[in-house]
């Protein structure tokens, strides 16, 4: 697990500086397709923003020995976090499959 996190740490460090130095990719997409990657994207935008402290939460929690508490908090933690992480590739995969 915390390569998980080191890793998912990093990925948000690169992935902040190059839209930081890259900006905004719109999506190309119409109709339908473009309803659903809205839709998608927000529920991924939002659920990124919520794992953060989850995450923090949980690794502290199992880090200084809180199991009980650890266990309570993770239930929700990894299927959110794993969610993120699906609708993220999803959405690349969306916004560049045209490119």
């Amino acid at each position: 697990m915390l390569s998980a996190v080191v890793t998912s740490t990093l990925f948000l460090v690169c992935y902040i500086w190059y839209h930081a130095r890259h900006g905004v990719t719109r999506f190309a997409g119409h109709g339908v397709v473009r309803g659903f990657y809205l839709t998608l994207l927000a529920s991924h935008t939002v659920l990124a923003v919520v794992i953060v402290p989850l995450v923090l939460i949980t690794v502290y929690r199992a880090w200084r020995g809180m199991f009980d508490r650890h266990r309570r908090i993770a239930r929700w933690t990894l299927p959110l976090w794993v969610y993120v992480s699906v609708t993220g590739v999803v959405v690349y995969w969306m916004l560049y499959q045209r490119r």
